[in-house]
């Protein structure tokens, strides 16, 4: 059987196919830090995609409050607990390696089971019904189940975690490496994009066997019953390969993305080595956010599909929970979050500065402006000056470290 490379896991795995790799790959980072579960993305991209009889459940991007939210309701609590079921406290990571089963191993290796190209399981009627089941439920203190924690709490160098928590967690298709929907399905109606590693679902071939919805970890495939096929993000290629005639033909953001309010989103496309991983690309954001500052993680990278879907991880959460959820690196990437870089700051800034997707970004020195302590060290922030550069070479925005105030004077056309 085939066997990938994985550089997510630190090594080899099972596949069923062999690897093919576009030549760029569609990829973003969410920074969860600063979502306020507006719904602002869910809503842009529902009334774009998913508005037509026969798509009433399908939310292809939402935002559910962690840890008991989810859609459909349970999805990562039921495949953890099946993964451990078949791999019993061996599914751990050591020295940055996944020792345990992915969900395409686990399939291989189940004993007098149906067989499956991927470990998965076909959620309810029940767990599709509420999108936004558990929204804002926070975690009690321990030993005291619905009450608040009494003195409330604080974030310090003591005490890295909140005893009372939740945060929201943005979803949508991880448009993975080795996605597990197109494992499964008996149609090969499934493929990757070359231009862009966008994973979509040929309508033609599609009959509805809802293989891809078992077999996706993170359920993003959903079956339309007035069609009878499955349907899921189509990660707007139309406006990544600069069909939107807002942006003028320039490469533009999916309508998740470009509706956000908290500037949490950035999204681009990295260029993709032979061996599979990211070409080295320095000034390229996301290449940045990921490879060099490595304060953006994978989304439960155990699973093994290799998710092109990025996360600063919350940092009032405890590290436990975030590190099942993210993998290792967990520490030392709110570590780099909580006293940014001077560049890592100026990339920040970039988040939501243009519709146009990001090709390439370079920061100019600005002036010294403050200057602290965090975590024990001398921390400055400089008024730098973050440019976004086109596909084209060519400027597309401009922005400062420390926002501008604009105080409008009394006297203006619509006052009172």
């Amino acid at each position: 059987m085939p066997t990938v490379k994985n550089w997510q896991l630190g090594r080899e795995m099972h596949y069923p196919y062999d690897a093919a790799w576009p030549k760029r790959q569609l990829a973003f980072v969410f920074n969860t830090n600063r979502c306020i579960a507006c719904q602002t993305c869910t809503m842009a991209c529902k009334s774009t995609w998913t508005f037509s009889k026969g798509q009433e459940h399908m939310w292809w991007n939402n935002v559910e409050t962690k840890p008991y939210g989810g859609y459909p309701q349970g999805w990562d609590v039921k495949l953890l607990a099946m993964l451990e079921k078949e791999n019993p406290g061996r599914q751990v990571w050591r020295d940055g390696t996944f020792t345990g089963k992915t969900v395409f191993e686990a399939a291989r290796d189940r004993a007098g089971e149906q067989p499956q190209r991927a470990l998965g399981y076909l959620p309810s009627d029940d767990e599709w019904r509420y999108p936004n089941t558990g929204e804002d439920v926070a975690v009690a203190p321990k030993g005291a189940p619905g009450k608040a924690h009494a003195t409330g709490v604080a974030l310090s160098a003591g005490s890295p975690a909140h005893q009372t928590w939740f945060f929201y967690l943005q979803r949508l298709c991880n448009h993975c490496s080795y996605p597990a929907c197109l494992a499964a399905c008996p149609r090969k109606a499934i493929y990757k994009r070359p231009e862009d590693g966008i994973v979509l679902i040929d309508q033609e071939r599609c009959r509805g066997y809802r293989k891809c919805m078992e077999a996706c970890p993170y359920k993003k495939p959903m079956y339309r019953s007035t069609t009878r096929t499955a349907e899921k993000c189509i990660g707007c290629y139309p406006r990544v390969t600069g069909k939107e005639p807002l942006t003028g033909g320039a490469p533009t953001e999916a309508r998740c993305m470009t509706s956000c309010v908290g500037k949490i989103r950035l999204q681009g496309l990295v260029e993709i080595g032979p061996d599979g991983r990211w070409k080295e690309d320095r000034n390229n954001p996301l290449y940045f956010l990921v490879h060099v500052a490595k304060v953006a993680l994978p989304l439960y990278p155990q699973f093994g599909t290799q998710p092109n879907g990025y996360y600063i991880p919350p940092r009032w959460v405890p590290r436990a929970y975030l590190e099942q959820m993210f993998g290792p690196g967990v520490a030392e990437a709110i570590d780099a979050y909580q006293a940014p870089s001077r560049e890592l700051l100026a990339v920040l800034s970039l988040f939501r500065a243009t519709q146009k997707i990001i090709f390439r970004y370079e920061v100019k020195a600005g002036k010294k402006v403050y200057e602290t302590t965090a975590n024990g060290k001398q921390w400055e922030l400089f008024d730098d000056t973050a440019i976004a550069y086109g596909h084209d070479g060519r400027e597309i925005a401009r922005t400062t470290v420390e926002e501008p105030f604009f105080v409008r004077p009394e006297a203006h056309s619509n006052g009172i």
